[in-house]
């Protein structure tokens, strides 16, 4: 096992009404800036939750919408210019990862004299962020509990991911309740995504990782039992909870630490968002069970075997590759019966751009799981069509 530093600062706030605790953002001072997305927390009532008790603990707040599903880096320079121009003290994301990571950004810009994209490039210039509070109402990317962004710049066709300690959220508010309202469309497209945050450290080098195997198939589990009663009874509140708490431990690091491990399908999937605009969970289904077959070797078998037989109960007894390829099949199954798409073609990418994609790729992948070079994940990409 890997040597590893512990920190998930984050206090979550886990259950119904718990807006309440929304009021603990006067802690940082009076005014804060309400991020969210297209408008559905009005709709929902959420929106008003929060209002009331920011007035009631008497906060003023001001407010920037239209955080797109793969927040714009223009979107966060907007922001951070209101941070500074309102004196704000806190920002406060209600809605999914996208809000959350755009308000992460926001908050670390507020308080950098240079360009925001220069934080997305380099986490390291991050040296401080105002707070950030987080009322979720997505269970998908567990940017709620960690210290991760993503930020598109399209004029570029660039999703970049960024990091640091600073943009850790000082706490979340996750009740499940607030989920009852996802369409079927994003419920399905948010546990490919928790499952994938699962797989990028679940298929680790690390062979002692024992813990941290068992927790990553208990997640897995959880997906694969609850993401279906979600989409099918919305107002479940068992299925609502178990995926929400999914989310956050996916990614948080409690799974990860000491078997860390570079990402591959992230980034991959992050290419096809920046020229495709797609949504992030969908591409992710696409190309996970593609990497996995990719990647299934005999240097690998054991690790596929131990998905199978662990995570979708497959018989030990039967022969390990068969095992394997049994354990790829029902994961690409599992995402077809969410209804998510199958090919890339079912998204409308087709091959004009994948060997520019993979060439931004070429070198970055030196250290995952299985190493891949720029022209593998060009067949990768092909295979996914």
């Amino acid at each position: 096992m890997q040597n590893f530093n512990y920190s998930i600062p984050t206090k979550i706030y886990f259950g119904k009404g718990q807006i309440k605790k929304l009021a603990k953002v006067s802690r940082y001072g009076n005014k804060a800036l309400l991020v969210y997305g297209g408008g559905s927390i009005k709709g929902n009532g959420i929106y008003d939750k929060a209002a009331a008790v920011l007035r009631e603990s008497g906060i003023s707040f001001f407010e920037l919408s239209g955080v797109d599903p793969n927040p714009r880096i223009e979107t966060v320079a907007l922001g951070a210019a209101l941070c500074r121009e309102k004196e704000i003290d806190a920002v406060i994301a209600i809605g999914g990862g996208s809000t959350i990571d755009c308000a992460k950004m926001i908050a670390a810009a507020a308080k950098y004299e240079g360009e925001p994209w220069d934080l997305v490039l380099d986490g390291g210039k991050i040296k401080e962020a105002l707070p950030i509070v987080c009322v979720l109402t997505l269970a998908a990317t567990g940017s709620e509990m960690d210290g991760f962004a993503v930020i598109s710049d399209m004029d570029k066709n660039d999703k970049l991911d960024t990091a640091s300690e600073l943009i850790k959220p000082a706490f979340s508010i996750l009740d499940p309740k607030f989920t009852y309202s996802v369409s079927k469309k994003q419920t399905a497209a948010g546990t490919a995504d928790i499952m994938s945050h699962v797989f990028e450290v679940y298929f680790t080098r690390e062979k002692d990782a024992y813990l941290q195997a068992r927790m990553c198939e208990a997640v897995l589990k959880t997906c694969i039992k609850y993401g279906p009663v979600a989409m099918e009874q919305p107002d479940d509140y068992e299925a609502r909870a178990n995926l929400m708490w999914a989310s956050s431990l996916a990614i948080n690091g409690l799974l990860s630490y000491g078997s860390d491990v570079p990402w591959c399908v992230h980034p991959m999937e992050h290419e096809l968002s920046a020229f495709y605009d797609i949504t992030h969970g969908d591409g992710l289904a696409i190309l996970t069970p593609v990497w996995m077959e990719y990647v299934l070797s005999e240097d690998t078998l054991d690790k596929f075997v131990e998905f199978g037989v662990n995570v979708w109960d497959i018989d030990s007894e039967k022969e390990p590759m068969e095992i394997a390829k049994m354990a790829i099949d029902r994961t690409r199954t599992f995402f077809d019966q969410l209804g998510l798409p199958k090919t890339l073609a079912d998204v409308g990418i087709d091959d004009k751009n994948l060997a520019k994609m993979a060439e931004k790729l070429d070198g970055l992948f030196t250290d995952t799981y299985v190493p891949l070079t720029g022209s593998q994940i060009l067949e990768i990409y092909r295979r996914a069509l």
